[in-house]
């Protein structure tokens, strides 16, 4: 056994219903996404969902913004998701031009349900 930490991934939403269930929930909007939280009642794990729509642009920008949002939830955001809780995040253009490090900040920041840094 390694030394290093046990890295939580949060299990998938798959069906359109599921994404549909989770807009019941609260929304919570910020410069890069829109995150919609739904808890279920459970003490499952959590359940992430992510969706980019056409409108954002073309096919090659939309999986860009996801592998974004996928590896800053992997490797920041993954711990601060709650169990029994699902999560779709919406993506927004902004993804593509944002420091990772903000975009991190930020997800970590809407997932723990904290109030955003304000400045200036």
């Amino acid at each position: 056994m390694s030394g290093r930490a046990q890295v939580r991934h949060p299990a998938r939403l798959t069906k359109r219903a599921e994404f549909l269930a989770v807009r019941r929930g609260t929304r919570r909007r910020g410069p890069f996404f829109l995150l919609e939280v739904l808890e279920r009642g459970d003490d499952g794990p959590p359940r992430l969902g992510i969706t980019v729509t056409r409108k954002v642009g073309n096919a090659v920008e939309r999986n860009r913004i996801r592998r974004r949002l996928r590896e800053a939830v992997r490797v920041h955001a993954a711990d601060d998701m709650a169990p029994g809780t699902d999560y779709v995040i919406v993506g927004r253009r902004e993804i593509l031009n944002a420091p990772f490090a903000a975009l991190k900040e930020e997800l970590s920041r809407r997932m723990s349900g904290r109030n955003p840094v304000r400045t200036g």
